[in-house]
């Protein structure tokens, strides 16, 4: 988790992403762990290049971070979200991920 976090204030969801699917831009006022568990997925944080996710992968989103993550197109996509200092909120939803955004991951 992130320095100084409460260990009990927080939220954790399983979260799977059939083919081709993918969350909208957001961030996280406390931050989030992602930790790959089945699949590939992509994580791409804001005017930076995405990146592959597999199975046993991690992310450390540091708080307010914008970013987006989802499935590639041709497989499920399952981690667990870990959502530390809930108390300062889950998540700042933003706009959708666009088809040339999600298409430039591939790239």
């Amino acid at each position: 988790m992130l320095a100084g976090d409460n260990p009990t204030d927080c939220t954790v969801g399983d979260v799977t992403f059939e083919p081709g699917c993918r969350n909208n831009w957001h961030s996280h006022p406390g931050g989030q762990l992602l930790v790959v568990t089945d699949g590939q997925g992509y994580y791409q944080e804001k005017g930076q290049p995405a990146q592959l996710l597999r199975a046993g992968d991690a992310v450390s989103i540091a708080p307010g971070v914008v970013h987006w993550h989802g499935a590639t197109a041709t497989s499920l996509f399952t981690h667990l979200a870990i959502n530390p200092n809930a108390s300062q909120g889950v998540a700042d939803w933003l706009t959708p991920v666009t088809d040339e955004e999600y298409r430039a991951a591939h790239e």
